[in-house]
């Protein structure tokens, strides 16, 4: 069993930046595809990033890409989501998760279902 945990979260102006760090209890996270998610009030929970555990390579959302970064510490065990130019839009609870599946497609990695565990969330919010 892997139990994440989000931490890093907070009230921010637009423009500024957060640092969230997601680590684990138990488990190395070396070895899974790590992924962030978000969910606003009222919306579904959705895509924000993925760091494939092969290569360490990384897929971004639209709407966050050249402004988040996500990326791991093996030896602190987390991974995290460097977050700059807040916008108010970027306002939800962001999620940690992970998985050791590797999809048949790169485009599955964007899919919440593909992920076997997740932390509790971290509440962004960006005011404007």
């Amino acid at each position: 069993q892997v139990q994440l945990v989000e931490s890093g979260g907070g009230l921010v102006q637009a423009g500024g930046s957060l640092r969230l760090s997601c680590t684990a209890a138990g488990r190395t996270l070396s070895g899974f595809n790590m992924a962030w998610f978000r969910q606003a009030p009222g919306a579904e929970r959705e895509f924000v990033a993925v760091l494939r555990r092969s290569g360490g390579s990384t897929n971004y959302a639209d709407a966050v890409k050249g402004r988040f970064t996500i990326s791991r510490d093996n030896a602190k065990n987390t991974v995290y989501l460097q977050m700059n130019s807040l916008k108010p839009e970027d306002t939800a609870v962001y999620y940690c998760a992970a998985t050791l599946s590797v999809p048949s497609s790169t485009l599955q990695y964007v899919r919440a279902i593909i992920y076997d565990y997740w932390g509790q969330g971290t509440q962004v919010t960006v005011s404007s």
